[in-house]
């Protein structure tokens, strides 16, 4: 079962900030689709039951950014 998550990202100021999130966040296991818009500063993630919040969290994180709020 897919579930959808939506991330509110804080540091993000262009569009490579964005794809570096995008890349970090698709190598966490069990996401299936990722995208990240510099604007609104959001992340959606598609992603099966197994992946833990605090897993997109260090996926962020590794990129150098902070996840704000997690829906």
């Amino acid at each position: 079962m897919t579930r959808k998550i939506k991330l509110l990202i804080e540091g993000m100021h262009c569009a490579s900030c964005a794809s570096n999130v995008e890349k970090s966040l698709k190598k966490v296991q069990g996401v299936e689709k990722v995208n990240v818009n510099i604007l609104t500063h959001k992340g959606i993630v598609e992603a099966d039951e197994r992946v833990e919040d605090e897993d997109l969290r260090k996926a962020v994180a590794r990129a150098g950014y902070t996840v704000l709020s997690i829906e």
